[in-house]
């Protein structure tokens, strides 16, 4: 714990503010970004719409500038609709790289504040620790066991030690803290660091293609190929039957434009960077989009119990000393101020000075902050009490060694004091305090120390031992060897309300949620059952029962595992592999540096926003911004939404798109009039394909999401039958399309009106398909209409742009569309409804 006398008080604002002007933030030279003018213009860097708008310069040249102006002007939308999508992704891309940007925690005016590494500067006194990464280039001035990682610079991966001696007291930045803690003085930032020399360093989300994104780019390849072969069909076929040419290219061109889903990734895009906005307002902040993808298959969620199952709000309940156990009330008795020594001079809280509510004051790990509570009641009484003892030298907590110890200056005398988990506490004590003397620590009173353990345990209480040594010449390599017992704090971290109901769904979900801990079995259980994790104590595997485990026999015995206690890092990298050895896709969390070959191993790796190292944050692909086990299972259910929606889209692209094609071609094949203009084709693109199929990538969840099985990693974007919906309603809107333009002509309706038919028919039955895509198991008439406002907006300004290209005498001109009465109306009524009614049947059918 700092001690008064020691705090540094760091720069003030006013000279961090001073000093950032004259310095710059504290940040690399990066890419530059593309600007909004340039994605806008990407918009027209494709070979099919080069050829449209060459055609088009043609038509003009012709004479037929109307056409001309009106596909430009298509074409210009188009673009405009492709940009928003694009410019809303970039945006949100680089908003999450700013929230996933390091922090840095640094003393300023006397406190101790969590900024943004960019607004570091030079002399600012900054605190590391174990799984830091050095924000900028620094000088350690205080220095306890430092080892620090320097392989990004010096390519050495062997940890170097760092005192605050001249000879190596320099620290670089984008290094990385293995061991100990310290202060270090910022020096250097930015582009004037080592690192800045090279300009090497990686930060933020990694930008790469999803593999869903992949598979959807090749589909679109063997797609475009296959429509342009039946473009040229459509186009050749009407060259021979003695149609103008320059009028059947344009189609060609036209149809082709309108039926290759070129713009399927970039909606993919969307949908995925629209769910991860829609994640980080659940907590759940997404580092890599593939990430996205992975969510939807989890079966196995191993989770972290402190502060991620549990409140993180330490209380300490018991004290067991001298034999005795101790309530709430007793904990100030002077009896027991041997014990409040070791569990107040070894702690690493930090206490704020300047603030005068103590609960505000003690900052730190809720563990440590808990036992300084359970002694003092004001700050005023605490300085006192720190202010008899001086911090000589410490070893730091390891999650491996599960303890820690300081050397301490008391009056003269050297004095040890250790604290940790009560095995390790109990393994390195020779004697025992009881009735003010120093006995032997025999086998009977190990024994009664295990009973008050396992009491303890019971009670879901978690337990800290405390020792001490004195006497003789000490040392850091005898400070925690022969000591003396002195007693044990019970405490207790009470489970999170919200997470039981979000086990459940877990349950309901196919997912297995699994709890890892570093708590004694007992405890594990107690907090396992509460929660409806496990419901026997042969669920639980302790760290120990895994060391005696080979891979071969883990894998027989993981299925049933429902809890990992007294577990280190290297357990949990096991539990990963022993998991995905029988084909699960694992999700796991860590906050310490050793949790990052887990969390890196894992399908799905998670760190702590709060709790969590800069290391294992940097291995995850997804960060808890509360710490809390509900967030996971809400990404893990967006992950799914979002598949499902990616899966809706394609669905409705490719058979709207199946549509377009099947008609042009049916009616080549049967010798008829083109029933679809090339500009008309053009407007069917324009109102069906752009903003109605976004409008299904934020559609809501299915309630009954969470009730399916996960899905299978490899499983194909079509499984499930939605290949065959595709081709169906593909092959029935182009029908139904054909059917319209021929009913029109057998009632001798002009050529004009028929295609008016035909194009009414051809994008109703696309946006009433639109409604049939939000699900894959219930009919039109069981989804409820305004749950998607987005959707029921853009379907609405798709049919305003068909009625005003029919009814609005100057479009009607340009497009070639006549006004239609009633009648006509309910042509085009029956085909695109006959459709819908067709698939509601059958859902219907199969329901029953």
């Amino acid at each position: 714990m700092i001690n008064e006398k020691e705090i540094y008080r760091g720069l003030t604002s006013e000279e961090a503010e001073e000093r950032i002007k004259k310095y710059g933030a504290n940040i690399l030279e990066k890419k530059k970004t593309i600007s909004a003018a340039a994605i806008f213009l990407s918009q027209f860097n494709d070979f099919i719409i080069w050829v449209l708008i060459g055609a088009t310069i043609i038509s003009g040249l012709m004479g037929e500038k109307a056409d001309a102006a009106t596909i430009i002007i298509i074409i210009i939308m188009n673009a405009i609709l492709g940009f928003v999508q694009e410019f809303r992704t970039e945006k949100s891309l680089e908003a999450l790289k700013e929230m996933a940007s390091p922090t840095a925690k640094v003393i300023r005016d006397g406190n101790i504040q969590v900024i943004s590494a960019e607004d570091l500067v030079p002399g600012d006194l900054i605190l590391i620790e174990s799984g830091d990464k050095i924000p900028a280039d620094a000088i350690v001035v205080q220095a306890s066991n430092i080892k620090v990682d320097e392989s990004l610079l010096t390519g050495e991966s062997v940890g170097v030690e760092k005192t605050n001696n001249a000879e190596n007291s320099s620290i670089y930045m984008g290094s990385i803290v293995l061991t100990g803690k310290g202060e270090a003085r910022i020096v250097e930032t930015g582009m004037n660091t080592e690192m800045g020399k090279i300009a090497n360093l990686l930060q933020g989300i990694d930008e790469e293609k999803t593999p869903l994104k992949e598979k959807l780019a090749s589909l679109g390849r063997i797609l475009v190929i296959l429509c342009i072969i039946i473009c040229v069909i459509v186009t050749a076929l009407g060259i021979v039957r003695g149609q103008d040419k320059y009028e059947m290219f344009l189609l060609g061109v036209s149809l082709a434009v309108a039926a290759i889903p070129e713009g399927l990734p970039a909606i993919v895009t969307v949908a995925l960077a629209l769910g991860v906005s829609r994640m980080l307002k659940r907590n759940a902040l997404i580092r890599k989009l593939p990430a996205v993808e992975t969510l939807g298959c989890t079966s196995i969620i191993c989770s972290d119990k402190t502060g991620t199952l549990t409140q993180n709000v330490m209380t300490v309940k018991s004290i067991y000393y001298d034999g005795k156990m101790y309530s709430e009330n007793s904990f100030k008795e002077n009896k027991l101020l041997q014990l409040k020594k070791v569990f107040t001079y070894c702690n690493d809280s930090d206490l704020n000075y300047n603030e005068k509510n103590f609960n505000k004051a003690l900052m730190g790990d809720p563990t440590e902050t808990a036992l300084i509570k359970a002694f003092f009641g004001s700050i005023d009484e605490l300085k006192r009490f720190l202010n008899k003892a001086k911090r000589i030298s410490e070893i730091p907590f390891d999650s491996n060694r599960k303890m820690m110890s300081v050397i301490l200056s008391e009056q003269g005398n050297k004095i040890s004091y250790v604290k940790g988990a009560p095995e390790r506490i109990i393994e390195r004590c020779k004697y025992i305090f009881v009735n003010g003397e120093k006995k032997l620590f025999t086998s009977d009173y190990k024994n009664r120390v295990q009973s008050a353990v396992d009491s303890m345990a019971n009670k879901a209480l978690r337990c800290i031992g405390a020792a001490y040594r004195d006497g003789g010449i000490l040392t850091q390599n005898n400070q925690e060897k022969e000591l003396v017992f002195l007693g044990l704090a019970g405490m207790i971290d009470p489970p999170r309300e919200e997470v039981k109901p979000a086990v459940l769904k877990c349950k309901e979900a196919g997912i297995k949620p699994i709890m890892i801990t570093g708590d004694h079995k007992n405890t594990a259980f107690a907090i396992g059952r509460e929660l409806d994790i496990c419901s026997d104590i042969s669920e639980v595997i302790t760290g120990e029962e895994l060391d005696r485990l080979d891979d071969e026999k883990l894998s027989k015995v993981i299925d049933k595992a429902k809890i990992f206690a007294r577990v280190s890092p290297e357990h949990k990298l096991r539990i990963v592999r022993a998991f995905k050895r029988k084909n699960k896709i694992v999700a796991m969390t860590g906050d310490g540096v050793n949790d990052a070959p887990a969390v890196k191993e894992a399908d799905i790796g998670i760190s702590m926003g709060i709790s969590g190292t800069d290391v294992t944050k940097e291995a995850s692909s997804m960060i808890l911004l509360d710490d809390n086990f509900t967030t996971i299972v809400s990404a893990v259910e967006e992950g799914r939404v979002i598949y499902n929606n990616i899966r809706k889209f394609i669905r409705y692209l490719l058979s709207c798109n199946l549509g377009e094609v099947l008609t042009m071609f049916l009616a080549s094949l049967l010798y008829l009039d083109t029933p679809l203009l090339p500009i008309q084709i053009l407007l069917v693109n324009l109102a069906t394909d752009g903003l109605p199929a976004i409008a299904l990538g934020v559609d809501p969840a299915d309630k009954d999401v969470m009730y399916e099985k996960p899905r299978a990693k490899d499983e194909s974007i079509f499984a499930r039958g939605l290949k065959e919906k595709i081709i169906i309603r593909g092959c029935l809107i182009g029908v139904c399309t054909v059917l319209s333009f021929l009913v029109g002509k057998y009632f001798h309706f002009s050529l004009e009106t028929s295609r008016t038919i035909a194009l009414g028919t051809l994008i109703m039955s696309q946006l009433i398909h639109v409604f049939e895509c939000r699900s894959e198991k219930h009919s039109i008439f069981e989804i409820k209409l305004f749950t998607n406002l987005y959707l029921v907006g853009a379907v609405s300004l798709s049919i305003a742009l068909l009625m005003a290209v029919i009814y609005v005498p100057f479009l009607s001109t340009v497009f070639h569309t006549s006004a239609l009465n009633i009648g006509q109306w309910l042509i085009i009524i029956f085909f695109s409804g006959f459709i819908s009614m067709i698939n509601s049947l059958y859902l219907l059918f199969n329901k029953k």
